[in-house]
């Protein structure tokens, strides 16, 4: 009888390989996600030192962490712009990022516009041209308006427009919005940092 010989299975492909360690990966790596790390926020010239899991986002943290409940969620998929901050001098959406990734950068928020009791520019504009209704688009589009026009302050109406345009608002129907911006002076809306991280309007 003759011999029988078994052939060997074929190696699996690299890229297949490669798959099948990323699935491991995967299935090994969500306590990752839950792990927690020491970070210091600094929102408005102040530290917050937090501990927070990696997938927390910084506009949770900005509010339940750091009690600045101004900047307000809303989609939580980075469309309605509610959750505009300002980071690093520039305006971003926080439901979108990580609160771990704004370790020890320059956060502002809404609570940071007014200096003391004297409001902020357009903060008053808003107020001048009923530029609110509700009120819970606000806080963003605030901080939109000003991080546009402290960095173009002699930006034109058509690309103000379209900065804008990226937050939404259920209201007003954008029109007192708009007015309330072209109503705020640019120059007193420009600000730089104080010593400390803090900000204060431009002479």
């Amino acid at each position: 009888m003759p011999p029988s010989f078994e052939t060997p299975a074929a190696p699996a492909p690299q890229d297949e390989v490669g798959k099948t360690d990323r699935a491991r990966e995967k299935l090994e790596a969500p306590h990752l996600m839950t792990e927690k790390f020491d970070i210091t926020l600094n929102i408005n010239g102040r530290d917050y030192p937090v501990r927070v899991e990696a997938r927390r986002t910084l506009v949770d943290a900005i509010r339940d962490d750091c009690g600045q409940t101004g900047t307000h969620i809303g989609c939580e998929h980075g469309i309605c712009g509610a959750c505009t901050i300002i980071l690093d001098d520039v305006a971003v959406r926080s439901c979108l990022m990580f609160a771990v990734q704004a370790n020890g950068r320059k956060i502002r928020t809404v609570e940071g516009l007014a200096d003391g009791d004297a409001l902020h520019p357009i903060q008053q504009a808003f107020i001048d041209h009923h530029g609110l209704q509700c009120g819970f688009c606000t806080p963003g589009f605030l901080m939109l308006a000003v991080n546009v026009l402290e960095r173009e302050p002699d930006i034109g109406d058509e690309d103000l427009l379209d900065v804008l345009a990226s937050n939404l608002c259920r209201c007003t129907g954008y029109q007192n919005i708009i007015k309330a911006v072209r109503a705020a002076p640019p120059r007193r809306c420009a600000r730089r940092p104080r010593e400390g991280g803090d900000v204060k309007a431009a002479t």
